[in-house]
Parts: structure tokens; sequence; C-alpha cells
């Protein structure tokens, strides 16, 4: 009953969402393997997470925070990655909204196609649930940015989202490949780029930083050939501090 209850609320906001949400276009679908893949995007905020449910153009299962789909952890994490950069005078208020937010957090984060992310033990599930995905024929779409700024594009991403590259191969034969794709809300797009494959000659440990710079890189270069706009940041920034996606 709990399940039924929870699938349709959770239905019910993806249409609101559908319906206020700005249409977005999704541009280089040549650039798609006929094969799966690991999608890498900018978080762009919430605009990652939303465009992925949205408008993503294939079957995909999304990563998230795991916290996200648990009702005790939700709060200290929400209001930690969404809200502690804001004005000391009203923390209280979100605070306080951490703890409201949790059961719709739980509900949606746990309905929308979506892999669990840990940074204990966990993480092992991740993994798997990431490969079966894969093997099942979805794409997964990861945000693998932290607060370490980067560029103007992007911030530094967390590495290791790449080791499931080793699991799949080790299980497929396969290499994996990561596609770049930039998240664009000023200009209601979705930029694909062309994949990076993962090697299987070389330990994933060498191979992490190299991938996860291609990648960035890649990302970048897809912003910057656009018409001039303001790239929306990882971090919950004021709009007037957005940057430019040209670079100073």
């Amino acid at each position: 009953m709990l399940q039924t209850i929870q699938r349709t609320v959770y239905r019910f906001c993806r249409f609101l969402v559908w319906v206020f949400y700005p249409r977005l276009t999704v541009e280089g679908m040549e650039n798609l393997p006929d094969e799966p893949v690991v999608a890498v995007g900018n978080h762009a905020q919430m605009n990652g997470p939303i465009t992925s449910v949205l408008y993503y153009p294939r079957k995909r299962k999304t990563w998230c925070a795991g916290q996200m789909m648990k009702l005790k952890e939700v709060p200290a994490y929400a209001y930690q990655d969404f809200w502690s950069g804001k004005p000391r005078g009203t923390r209280w208020f979100y605070k306080i909204l951490s703890y409201l937010i949790a059961p719709l957090c739980v509900c949606i984060f746990n309905h929308a196609d979506t892999i669990g992310v840990w940074r204990d033990n966990r993480i092992i599930n991740t993994f798997k649930q990431t490969v079966n995905a894969l093997k099942d024929g979805a794409d997964v779409v990861i945000f693998p940015e932290c607060l370490q700024e980067h560029n103007h594009i992007v911030h530094a991403f967390q590495e290791n989202f790449t080791d499931v590259a080793k699991l799949y191969y080790k299980q497929t034969g396969k290499a994996l490949p990561f596609v770049p794709i930039y998240i664009c809300p000023a200009l209601k797009k979705i930029v694909i780029g062309k994949p990076v494959y993962y090697n299987p000659e070389i330990p994933i440990a060498s191979q992490r930083h190299d991938l996860c710079e291609k990648l960035m890189d890649a990302i970048t270069a897809l912003a910057e050939n656009l018409p001039e706009h303001k790239v929306v940041p990882y971090p919950n920034l004021p709009k007037s501090q957005y940057p430019s996606n040209r670079a100073n």
C-alpha cells in the first residue's frame, strides 16, 4: 500500500515538474554509441537530475546521493549540500526545511530510476547495480562534480566513478564508453559529446584522472562552442554570480 502511494506521489510530482520546467532539446544524439554508456554531465544544481529524468533520450538510471533515499539521512545531507552556504540569519529556516522535505525526497528518489551512491562500504552495491543496469541495456547518468573548483564551466570530478568500467569489462569483455553531456538551462539544451573509452590494458588507478580530465575538457568545449550564456554552476550560488561560458 505504501509503495503504491509513493509511486502515485512520484508520478504526480514528475508531472508537475514536466508542466512547469522549461522544455529542453537534445543535441548530439549521433554521438551516442549503439551500446550502453555512462553519461557524465555537469550537475547545474538541480537541473542535471531533473533533465536526466525528463529529457535524457534513452533508457537510463541516474546516480543520486544514497542519503536522499533514507528518511533519517535526508535532513543533514540536504542542509549541508544545498543550503549550508546561505546567509547566517536564514539558516534556521533551511534547517527546518531540510526536515520538511525529507519524506518527499525519499518518495521521489526511490522511484525515479535511481542508483544510490554511498561513501562507505555500501558503494559495492552502487557498482553492482550500475553494472547490472548497463548489462540490461540502460545508460547510467552520473553528475560527479564536487566543491573543488576546476574551471568556469565545471567543478572538479570525484574520480572513483570510473571504476565501474573495470567491473563492466570484467563481466562483459567490453570497453565502457563514457559520454560527456552539457546541461544548459540558459539555452534550453542538453548537448551530447563524443565518447571517451576506458582502456582495459591500463590499470584503472592509472587512468581515473585522465578519463576525468578528458570528460571535463569535453564538457567545457561543448559549453564554449555554444552562444554566450550564463553557466549554472554546481554550488548553489546567487544568479548574479553565475559565470559566462566565455572564459575571461
